[in-house]
C-alpha cells in the first residue's frame, strides 16, 4: 500500500499502482459523522480542486466531499449505494468514495503526510 496523504477536510488519498488516486474520508471524519446512512458518489469526469463532488450523510449531519486536486474521476465505489455503512466499517479500505487521475501527480506531495495529519487532529481535539 502506498503512503497515504490527507487534506485538512479529513479526506485520505492513496496512489494506486496504475497512477490513479483513491479518495475516502478518514477514520476521524467518519467517527465525527456517526453512522453513515447515505453516500452520493461523484459523476465521472473532470473537476477542479475544491469542487464539491460527493456528499456523505449520517444520522448527525451531511458533509460535502471536495475534489482534493484537479483531475478526472474515473471510477466510483458503487457498493456505497447499497452499503453506505462501509464508510464506518472500513473507512480506509472498502469505504473508499472514488478514484481519479490527477492532472499533476506531483501535487499530491503538497498534501499532509501522516505526521502532519496526526498533528492536525490533535490540534482540533484540543480546540
Amino acid at each position: 500500500m502506498s503512503e497515504l496523504r490527507f487534506t485538512v477536510e479529513h479526506e485520505w488519498l492513496r496512489t494506486e499502482a496504475d497512477g490513479t488516486v483513491t479518495v475516502g474520508i478518514t477514520a476521524f471524519a467518519q467517527q465525527a459523522l456517526g453512522d453513515v446512512v447515505f453516500v452520493q458518489v461523484p459523476e465521472l469526469g473532470s473537476f477542479d480542486a475544491g469542487a464539491e463532488v460527493s456528499v456523505v450523510e449520517s444520522v448527525k449531519a451531511a458533509s460535502s466531499i471536495g475534489m482534493p486536486l484537479d483531475g478526472e474521476v474515473l471510477h466510483v465505489n458503487s457498493e456505497l449505494d447499497s452499503n453506505p455503512e462501509l464508510v464506518n466499517e472500513d473507512p480506509l479500505g472498502e469505504g473508499w468514495f472514488f478514484r481519479f487521475q490527477p492532472a499533476d501527480a506531483a501535487a499530491l506531495g503538497q498534501l499532509l503526510d501522516q505526521d502532519a495529519y496526526d498533528r492536525l487532529i490533535k490540534a482540533q481535539a484540543e480546540a
